[in-house]
Protein backbone atom coordinates (compact mmCIF):
# COMPACT_ATOMS: atom_id res chain seq x y z
CA UNK A 1 0.00 0.00 0.00
CA UNK A 2 2.79 2.43 0.90
CA UNK A 3 4.68 1.58 -2.28
CA UNK A 4 1.53 2.15 -4.33
CA UNK A 5 1.05 5.60 -2.77
CA UNK A 6 4.70 6.46 -3.45
CA UNK A 7 4.29 5.52 -7.11
CA UNK A 8 1.05 7.49 -7.44
CA UNK A 9 2.53 10.57 -5.75
CA UNK A 10 5.66 10.59 -7.90
CA UNK A 11 3.73 9.93 -11.12
CA UNK A 12 1.17 12.67 -10.42
CA UNK A 13 3.86 15.15 -9.43
CA UNK A 14 5.75 14.63 -12.66
CA UNK A 15 2.76 14.27 -14.93
CA UNK A 16 1.04 17.43 -13.65
CA UNK A 17 4.01 19.66 -14.49
CA UNK A 18 4.64 18.05 -17.87
CA UNK A 19 0.99 18.21 -18.95
CA UNK A 20 0.67 21.81 -17.77
CA UNK A 21 3.72 22.78 -19.77
CA UNK A 22 2.53 20.94 -22.87
CA UNK A 23 -1.05 22.24 -22.81
CA UNK A 24 -0.59 25.97 -22.24
CA UNK A 25 0.74 28.85 -24.32
CA UNK A 26 4.17 30.42 -23.76
CA UNK A 27 2.70 33.69 -22.48
CA UNK A 28 0.45 31.98 -19.96
CA UNK A 29 3.26 29.63 -18.90
CA UNK A 30 5.57 32.56 -18.17
CA UNK A 31 2.93 34.16 -15.95
CA UNK A 32 2.33 30.87 -14.15
CA UNK A 33 6.04 30.50 -13.40
CA UNK A 34 6.16 33.89 -11.67
CA UNK A 35 3.14 33.12 -9.50
CA UNK A 36 4.07 29.53 -8.69
CA UNK A 37 7.58 30.50 -7.57
CA UNK A 38 6.08 32.65 -4.80
CA UNK A 39 3.62 29.94 -3.75
CA UNK A 40 6.21 27.17 -3.80
CA UNK A 41 8.64 29.21 -1.66
CA UNK A 42 6.03 29.34 1.11
CA UNK A 43 5.13 25.66 0.71
CA UNK A 44 8.75 24.49 0.82
CA UNK A 45 9.74 26.58 3.84
CA UNK A 46 6.61 25.72 5.82
CA UNK A 47 6.73 22.01 5.00
CA UNK A 48 10.37 21.70 6.04
CA UNK A 49 10.15 23.77 9.25
CA UNK A 50 6.64 22.95 10.47
CA UNK A 51 6.42 19.29 9.51
CA UNK A 52 9.49 17.49 8.16
CA UNK A 53 12.04 18.66 10.76
CA UNK A 54 9.70 18.04 13.73
CA UNK A 55 8.96 14.52 12.44
CA UNK A 56 12.68 13.78 12.17
CA UNK A 57 13.51 15.21 15.60
CA UNK A 58 10.62 13.33 17.24
CA UNK A 59 11.88 10.01 15.86
CA UNK A 60 14.23 9.39 18.77
CA UNK A 61 17.38 9.70 16.63
CA UNK A 62 20.37 11.57 18.05
CA UNK A 63 19.56 15.30 17.90
CA UNK A 64 23.14 16.41 17.35
CA UNK A 65 23.53 13.93 14.49
CA UNK A 66 20.33 15.23 12.91
CA UNK A 67 21.52 18.84 13.30
CA UNK A 68 24.83 17.96 11.63
CA UNK A 69 22.92 16.23 8.84
CA UNK A 70 20.86 19.38 8.27
CA UNK A 71 23.97 21.57 8.14
CA UNK A 72 25.90 19.20 5.87
CA UNK A 73 22.84 18.88 3.64
CA UNK A 74 22.58 22.66 3.15
CA UNK A 75 26.28 22.91 2.30
CA UNK A 76 26.09 19.87 0.01
CA UNK A 77 23.20 21.34 -1.99
CA UNK A 78 25.23 24.53 -2.44
CA UNK A 79 28.13 22.49 -3.84
CA UNK A 80 25.86 20.40 -6.06
CA UNK A 81 24.38 23.52 -7.60
CA UNK A 82 27.81 25.08 -8.10
CA UNK A 83 28.95 21.90 -9.83
CA UNK A 84 25.77 22.11 -11.97
CA UNK A 85 24.64 18.66 -10.84
CA UNK A 86 21.45 20.29 -9.59
CA UNK A 87 19.93 23.15 -11.54
CA UNK A 88 16.87 25.35 -11.25
CA UNK A 89 15.42 26.96 -14.37
CA UNK A 90 12.69 29.57 -13.98
CA UNK A 91 13.80 31.92 -16.77
CA UNK A 92 13.67 32.05 -20.54
CA UNK A 93 14.02 34.47 -23.44
CA UNK A 94 11.11 36.84 -23.69
CA UNK A 95 10.06 36.59 -20.05
CA UNK A 96 11.10 40.16 -19.22
CA UNK A 97 14.33 39.13 -17.48
CA UNK A 98 16.57 40.59 -20.23
CA UNK A 99 18.39 37.41 -21.22
CA UNK A 100 20.71 37.67 -24.21
CA UNK A 101 19.72 36.14 -27.53
CA UNK A 102 20.63 32.47 -27.55
CA UNK A 103 20.30 32.13 -23.74
CA UNK A 104 17.77 29.32 -24.01
CA UNK A 105 19.82 27.38 -26.56
CA UNK A 106 22.80 27.56 -24.19
CA UNK A 107 20.64 26.49 -21.24
CA UNK A 108 19.25 23.54 -23.18
CA UNK A 109 22.74 22.27 -23.96
CA UNK A 110 23.69 19.97 -26.82
CA UNK A 111 20.65 17.91 -27.71
CA UNK A 112 18.94 18.90 -24.46
CA UNK A 113 21.39 16.75 -22.48
CA UNK A 114 22.00 19.33 -19.73
CA UNK A 115 18.31 19.63 -18.91
CA UNK A 116 17.69 15.88 -19.21
CA UNK A 117 20.59 14.82 -16.97
CA UNK A 118 20.29 17.61 -14.40
CA UNK A 119 16.54 17.29 -13.95
CA UNK A 120 16.66 13.50 -13.90
CA UNK A 121 19.12 13.55 -10.99
CA UNK A 122 17.02 16.14 -9.21
CA UNK A 123 13.79 14.22 -9.78
CA UNK A 124 15.35 10.93 -8.66
CA UNK A 125 16.37 12.58 -5.39
CA UNK A 126 12.87 14.02 -4.99
CA UNK A 127 11.43 10.54 -5.41
CA UNK A 128 13.66 9.20 -2.61
CA UNK A 129 12.55 12.04 -0.33
CA UNK A 130 8.88 11.35 -1.07
CA UNK A 131 9.42 7.65 -0.31
CA UNK A 132 11.07 8.48 3.02
CA UNK A 133 8.16 10.74 3.99
CA UNK A 134 5.53 8.12 3.13
CA UNK A 135 7.40 5.50 5.15
CA UNK A 136 7.15 7.71 8.24
CA UNK A 137 3.54 8.74 7.74
CA UNK A 138 1.21 8.73 4.72
CA UNK A 139 0.00 12.26 5.47
CA UNK A 140 3.58 13.50 5.64
CA UNK A 141 4.19 11.78 2.31
CA UNK A 142 1.36 13.60 0.57
CA UNK A 143 2.39 16.92 2.10
CA UNK A 144 5.99 16.39 0.99
CA UNK A 145 4.82 15.43 -2.49
CA UNK A 146 2.70 18.61 -2.63
CA UNK A 147 5.66 20.79 -1.65
CA UNK A 148 7.93 19.12 -4.20
CA UNK A 149 5.31 19.35 -6.95
CA UNK A 150 4.81 23.05 -6.23
CA UNK A 151 8.49 23.61 -6.93
CA UNK A 152 8.76 21.14 -9.80
CA UNK A 153 5.86 22.61 -11.76
CA UNK A 154 7.51 26.03 -12.33
CA UNK A 155 10.87 24.34 -12.96
CA UNK A 156 9.44 21.92 -15.52
CA UNK A 157 7.48 24.75 -17.16
CA UNK A 158 10.68 26.79 -17.28
CA UNK A 159 12.57 23.91 -18.86
CA UNK A 160 9.77 23.35 -21.38
CA UNK A 161 9.89 27.02 -22.39
CA UNK A 162 13.70 26.93 -22.64
CA UNK A 163 13.53 23.95 -25.00
CA UNK A 164 10.81 25.54 -27.14
CA UNK A 165 12.68 28.83 -27.41
CA UNK A 166 15.84 26.89 -28.26
CA UNK A 167 14.12 25.40 -31.30
CA UNK A 168 12.68 22.11 -30.04
CA UNK A 169 9.22 20.99 -31.15
CA UNK A 170 6.51 20.61 -28.50
CA UNK A 171 6.58 16.84 -28.98
CA UNK A 172 10.35 16.61 -28.43
CA UNK A 173 10.31 19.01 -25.48
CA UNK A 174 7.46 16.99 -23.94
CA UNK A 175 9.49 13.79 -24.39
CA UNK A 176 12.46 15.30 -22.52
CA UNK A 177 10.23 16.35 -19.65
CA UNK A 178 8.47 12.98 -19.45
CA UNK A 179 11.81 11.14 -19.30
CA UNK A 180 13.00 13.53 -16.58
CA UNK A 181 9.77 13.15 -14.60
CA UNK A 182 9.93 9.35 -14.63
CA UNK A 183 13.20 9.54 -12.69
CA UNK A 184 11.12 10.55 -9.65
CA UNK A 185 9.19 7.28 -9.86
CA UNK A 186 12.45 5.31 -10.08
CA UNK A 187 13.80 7.24 -7.08
CA UNK A 188 10.62 6.61 -5.09
CA UNK A 189 10.65 2.86 -5.71
CA UNK A 190 14.39 2.57 -5.05
CA UNK A 191 14.07 4.67 -1.90
CA UNK A 192 11.25 2.48 -0.62
CA UNK A 193 13.21 -0.75 -0.90
CA UNK A 194 16.46 0.69 0.48
CA UNK A 195 14.81 2.40 3.43
CA UNK A 196 12.64 -0.65 4.17
CA UNK A 197 15.87 -2.50 4.94
CA UNK A 198 17.44 0.44 6.82
CA UNK A 199 14.64 2.09 8.80
CA UNK A 200 17.15 3.86 11.04
CA UNK A 201 18.11 6.04 8.08
CA UNK A 202 14.61 7.53 7.75
CA UNK A 203 15.07 10.50 10.14
CA UNK A 204 18.30 11.47 8.38
CA UNK A 205 16.71 11.28 4.94
CA UNK A 206 13.87 13.48 6.24
CA UNK A 207 16.39 16.04 7.49
CA UNK A 208 18.07 15.97 4.08
CA UNK A 209 14.65 16.59 2.55
CA UNK A 210 14.24 19.60 4.84
CA UNK A 211 17.71 20.85 3.87
CA UNK A 212 16.77 20.52 0.20
CA UNK A 213 13.53 22.46 0.68
CA UNK A 214 15.16 25.22 2.71
CA UNK A 215 18.08 25.57 0.31
CA UNK A 216 15.88 25.74 -2.79
CA UNK A 217 13.53 28.24 -1.17
CA UNK A 218 16.17 30.59 0.27
CA UNK A 219 18.99 30.23 -2.26
CA UNK A 220 16.92 30.01 -5.43
CA UNK A 221 13.28 31.05 -5.12
CA UNK A 222 13.44 34.00 -2.72
CA UNK A 223 16.41 35.69 -4.47
CA UNK A 224 14.57 35.19 -7.75
CA UNK A 225 11.56 37.01 -6.31
CA UNK A 226 13.80 39.87 -5.16
CA UNK A 227 15.54 40.21 -8.52
CA UNK A 228 12.61 40.05 -10.85
CA UNK A 229 9.89 42.23 -9.35
CA UNK A 230 8.79 44.25 -12.36
CA UNK A 231 7.06 47.02 -10.40
CA UNK A 232 7.17 48.40 -6.86
CA UNK A 233 3.95 46.79 -5.66
CA UNK A 234 4.66 43.29 -6.95
CA UNK A 235 6.27 42.24 -3.67
CA UNK A 236 2.81 42.40 -2.07
CA UNK A 237 1.52 39.74 -4.45
CA UNK A 238 4.66 37.65 -3.88
CA UNK A 239 4.27 37.93 -0.12
CA UNK A 240 0.56 37.08 -0.27
CA UNK A 241 1.18 33.96 -2.36
CA UNK A 242 4.05 32.92 -0.11
CA UNK A 243 1.77 33.22 2.92
CA UNK A 244 -0.91 31.20 1.12
CA UNK A 245 1.67 28.41 0.86
CA UNK A 246 2.52 28.73 4.56
CA UNK A 247 -1.18 28.76 5.50
CA UNK A 248 -1.87 25.59 3.48
CA UNK A 249 0.91 23.71 5.26
CA UNK A 250 0.02 25.14 8.69
CA UNK A 251 -3.62 24.11 8.26
CA UNK A 252 -2.72 20.62 7.07
CA UNK A 253 -0.10 20.20 9.81
CA UNK A 254 -2.62 21.19 12.50
CA UNK A 255 -5.14 18.69 11.17
CA UNK A 256 -2.55 15.92 10.81
CA UNK A 257 -1.38 16.29 14.39
CA UNK A 258 -4.85 15.90 15.85
CA UNK A 259 -4.32 12.15 16.28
Amino acid sequence: MILAMIVVATVLGGAASVLAAAALSLTLLAGMVRQLVSLSAGLLLATSILHVIPEAFESGADLHALAWTLLIGLIAFFLLEKLEILRHSHHHEGDGHHHHHGHDREAAGPGGTLILVGDSIHNFADGVLIAAAFMVDANLGWLTALAIAAHEIPQEIGDFIVLLNAGYTRKRALLFNVISGMAAVVGGVAGYFVLAESAQLLPYVLVLAAASFIYVALADLVPDLHRHSRHRGEWKVQFALMMVGVAIVALLTTRLHVH
